[in-house]
């Protein structure tokens, strides 16, 4: 998955280093007469809470932007052996985590707010961000926050440093992914599968020791558990947001169940299996969480890649440019072009980068790059313009009247609904038909790339909103014993999914550890989720009321109202409620009724397909 950059505030923290803002003391005004004065000047909180965060947020920008310069070095000038990059970044995370997690900054935005009936709503927005913030590294237990860093240090050494074997040979996992997709007998799929679960036994006893940490971490600011934490930041309690993903399972489920259907029928003849299973055995799956079957499906006539290897990478980026541009959005800032790292390494480079895709804010202010390998073909495309969304996110709420504190998307899920709104309109065919990438006149089938679309998308959700989640909620406030790790990932899967391992997965395998964010992005999996559910209701109001168009064959280039719409929803960063301001531009409230209906024609065509088979789910 492709995630936006925020710098990490998980380097090993030093002892708290924030200055104690400087609150000015209300001065009563001169007495009309002699007689002397005995009422207390009432403080006036509104003054020092501005007072407060004019001194807070001078630092953690100053710092922000530190902590980015030094995660930017680490992630596009890798040199083997060489660890200054490391320990730069490890310094200046280290920095950002002791001021953030302060002591004195966490008891000073704590008064503030027992006083926030007095300050106003931008106030107390910034000030529970800044606490918020603070319960990642408090320095109240810096011993613990200590702890738990280097924990998350030696976790993600193991996640990343591990040998993965096939067939008595090292492979990476992209080798797995690509086997694993094209394989078709069942027998060495079940061998792929397994060799991609290796490492799940030996981030065990890691993984138990962090959840401990992170709960603790977290205690010391009040929250009951993690998972809790993360869930606050969408102003929800952790059972609100448990009720809101459940919900959504449920009113996808119908279409789930027809997929799940069709899938257990066309691979086992694909397979050459006979009996058709009740439940999808993992290794029959092109993916190896079973996340994304969309590569079951080849559509015929919208391979746009000859014609993007012929245009090279740089016609991409510039025409994502383009297109934001024709929406109404300025150019992009020349740092972007000056400083982003965009392209792959020349061959003969003495020093690696990350290739993984991802956008960045700097400063928190007009300093906006981009990581990217990006070469000419139809993912990077996709990919481009979804980068750029973040990009142009950032320069939205980058604004005067958002604080360096409140920039940020609406909430995390809608940074990645941006992206990918953007990624799928980039890919319609009359879109694609307009910038001559192909003939208009081309016949595609409208039901194959719809169903390529199902398998990618709606069966993203059950994995993320449903398994995911419902594990690590379980794993971090039900405190899941050590015995059931694995017997729990497994039920889910079966409940959400309709999937079940090909062998029996005792507790001496860990399954949902070999999925990295388990380890290092932990209990918000469900922004994923959301960001689909975001994007659909978007786009479906783009198209339905804006566009007047079919949402299945949408053109929004040039359109000046559909580029209003987004910066509306993207100026206020994080300074209005994501609630209020998806009920305000679509007028429903989070729902998964336009995915539903995007899907709708392609019910008829698999409950077709279907006829006769056995339905299991």
């Amino acid at each position: 998955m492709k995630k936006y950059f925020l710098p990490s505030l998980t380097a090993a923290v030093l002892t708290a280093c924030a200055p104690t803002a400087k609150t000015p003391t209300a001065s009563t005004p001169p007495a009309a007469t002699t007689e002397p004065t005995t009422q207390p000047a009432v403080p006036n909180w509104q003054e020092q809470a501005e007072a407060f965060l004019k001194d807070y947020s001078a630092q953690y920008q100053r710092l922000y932007t530190q902590s980015s310069e030094a995660e930017w070095r680490s992630n596009t000038h890798i040199v083997a052996g060489d660890t200054s990059n490391a320990g730069a970044t490890a310094r200046a995370n280290e920095r950002m985590a002791a001021f953030t997690g302060s002591t004195q900054n966490i008891q000073r935005l704590r008064e503030l707010l027992e006083h926030k009936q007095d300050l106003t709503e931008l106030q107390v927005k910034q000030l529970q961000t800044a606490l918020y913030n603070a319960a990642n590294s408090p320095q109240t237990i810096a011993d613990v926050v200590k702890r738990r860093i280097k924990a998350e240090t030696q976790q993600t050494e193991k996640l990343y440093g591990f040998d993965y074997k096939y067939q008595g040979k090292s492979v990476t996992t992209n080798d797995l992914d690509e086997l694993l997709r094209k394989e078709k007998n069942p027998l060495k799929r079940q061998q792929i599968w397994e060799a991609s679960k290796a490492i799940g036994p030996t981030l065990k006893e890691g993984l138990l020791n962090l959840r401990d940490l992170r709960n603790q971490t977290v205690q010391a600011l009040g929250y009951p558990d993690y998972f809790t934490y993360q869930a606050s930041d969408y102003g929800m309690s952790r059972e609100e947001m448990m009720a809101l993903v459940r919900r959504i399972n449920d009113e996808l489920r119908p279409l789930y169940r027809e997929l799940h259907t069709y899938a257990r029928y066309e691979l086992a003849k694909q397979y050459g299996v006979k009996q058709v299973p009740d439940y999808l055995p993992a290794s029959w799956l092109p993916n190896r969480w079973g996340q994304d079957w969309s590569a079951m499906v080849e559509v015929k006539g919208l391979n746009i890649d000859p014609v993007l290897a012929k245009k090279g990478a740089e016609w991409q980026v510039k025409q994502a440019e383009r297109f934001y541009q024709s929406l109404g959005f300025q150019a992009l800032p020349p740092v972007f072009w000056e400083k982003s790292s965009l392209y792959p390494l020349p061959k003969g480079a003495t020093y690696k980068k990350n290739n993984h895709a991802s956008a960045w804010h700097m400063d928190l202010n007009q300093d906006v790059r981009s990581l990217m390998s990006v070469e000419g073909n139809t993912e990077w495309y996709e990919t481009t313009h979804h980068e750029l969304g973040h990009i142009y996110y950032y320069l939205t709420y980058t604004n005067p009247d958002v604080p360096p504190l409140l920039r940020q998307g609406a909430n995390r899920g809608y940074h990645e609904a941006m992206g990918s709104l953007m990624g799928l309109a980039a890919t319609q065919k009359p879109f694609l038909a307009g910038l001559g990438l192909i003939d208009p006149k081309t016949q595609t089938d409208q039901t194959q790339t719809l169903l390529k679309e199902a398998l990618n998308y709606a069966v993203f959700i059950p994995f993320a909103s449903g398994v995911m989640s419902e594990w690590e909620n379980s794993f971090y406030a039900d405190k899941l014993p050590a015995d059931q790790l694995n017997a729990r990932w497994w039920a889910l899967a079966k409940q959400y999914q309709g999937i079940v391992p090909p062998t029996t997965r005792g507790e001496q395998y860990l399954d949902p550890a070999t999925k990295t964010h388990i380890n290092d992005d932990p209990a918000q999996y469900y922004d994923y989720a959301l960001s689909y559910v975001i994007l659909f209701q978007l786009h479906d109001h783009i198209a339905k009321k804006i566009l007047k168009q079919d949402p299945h064959a949408t053109n929004y280039y040039g359109s000046k109202e559909v580029g209003q719409f987004l910066a509306d929803i993207m100026r206020p960063g994080s300074s209005k409620d994501w609630r209020a301001v998806l009920k305000e531009k679509t007028g429903e409230d989070l729902s998964a009724r336009a995915m539903v209906e995007y899907f709708q024609p392609l019910m008829t065509y698999l409950k077709q397909q279907n006829k006769g088979r056995k339905y299991t789910m």
